[in-house]
């Protein structure tokens, strides 16, 4: 007869076991970290990410931090890399819709908008806006740009008034013999310097923070501009985010149908911060973002420190911005920003 051992296995007995994955435990708890390392990676740009997307840098140093958000959104392509090599799709989801949302809202600033449709026969005004650093900006360097770039009107902030004599002597009052001029001690002076005839507009004495003079200007041809010299508080701490908050919502709302408004010079705040993105909506357009050169730095000037863009002319959207450009001034840790506008005809 058959021998009842037939068909039976013939290597091993009950306690026998199958072989091991190659790895075995070794290799889960690599794969454990992987994961944990590609997660952590991700955390940073998605947190960035949606803080940026929904206004909400509320205290320091978020709000501080949220100005450096070029350079975040230049690297969000980095968990998205480290997610896609690892096959991780989770992750790679996750970094992909921080990558798009950084993106969005810092390229198109780069990117020129429509070309000007200004009327041809529309006044021209070139404004330029610098903060002087305590009054130790070079005043014939600055003299000569304004002379050079045949600038109509002038903002400029910590402006004390051994600045304002020494501009005076290199010969700024000659070109633009106009002004409204609130000079004080260190920081907190302010001007306004015009070709045209100027009226001085609102209050613009000093409150509670810097001098912020406001000039009623009358270009020939055109209405009247008011043009503010802007100087809002740093957020340099916690204790200085609530006037920071507090002295940019001071600034005057563009008015849609009414007089025409531009504001130039020291915000203290990029396009990345909510605050100011809540002041251009009442009807302002940036004009280094409308002429596509919203990503040049114009702070701080020395390299101190990765560069930011703080300082901007905003112009009622009836104005049309034909050019900007930044210069750099010696003695000073800003950049000047340089708009040419085409105004509607009164």
């Amino acid at each position: 007869m058959p021998s009842s051992r037939a068909g039976r296995p013939t290597g091993g007995g009950q306690g026998d076991q199958a072989p091991a994955p190659a790895g075995g435990s070794g290799g889960r708890a690599r794969l454990g970290w992987v994961t944990a390392l590609v997660a952590v990676s991700v955390v940073p740009w998605a947190l960035w990410a949606a803080v940026r997307a929904t206004g909400t840098e509320a205290g320091f140093p978020a709000v501080a931090l949220i100005a450096f958000t070029p350079y975040v959104a230049a690297t969000s392509v980095v968990p998205l890399a480290l997610a896609l090599l690892t096959r991780r799709g989770w992750a790679a989801l996750a970094a992909g819709a921080a990558a798009v949302v950084l993106l969005a809202c810092v390229l198109p600033r780069g990117l020129p908008g429509p070309a000007p449709q200004a009327d041809p026969r529309g006044p021209r005004m070139t404004v330029l806006t610098a903060n002087v650093y305590f009054g130790l900006a070079d005043p014939d360097a600055l003299v000569r740009l304004v002379r050079e770039r045949g600038v109509d009107v002038l903002s400029l902030q910590e402006l004390t008034r051994q600045s304002d004599d020494a501009l005076t002597r290199a010969g700024l009052r000659a070109l633009l013999p106009y002004d409204v001029t609130h000079a004080g001690t260190g920081p907190v002076g302010g001007a306004v310097y015009s070709a045209h005839p100027v009226e001085e507009a609102g209050d613009s004495s000093r409150h509670e923070y810097f001098a912020m003079p406001r000039a009623r200007v009358l270009v020939p041809g055109a209405p009247p501009v008011e043009v503010v010299s802007t100087h809002p508080m740093p957020p340099a701490g916690s204790g200085a985010v609530a006037g920071w908050r507090d002295s940019l919502r001071e600034l005057p709302d563009a008015r849609p149908g009414g007089g025409l408004r531009v504001l130039a010079g020291d915000f203290n705040a990029t396009l990345d911060h909510a605050e100011l993105r809540a002041l251009l909506d009442t009807g302002y357009t940036d004009a280094a973002d409308a002429s596509g050169d919203g990503w040049r730095a114009t702070w701080p000037s020395d390299g101190s420190l990765p560069g930011t863009t703080i300082d901007h002319i905003l112009v009622d959207r009836r104005v049309e911005v034909r050019r900007t450009s930044v210069h750099t001034l010696p003695d000073t840790d800003h950049r000047a920003v340089l708009a040419e506008l085409s105004l509607p005809r009164a």
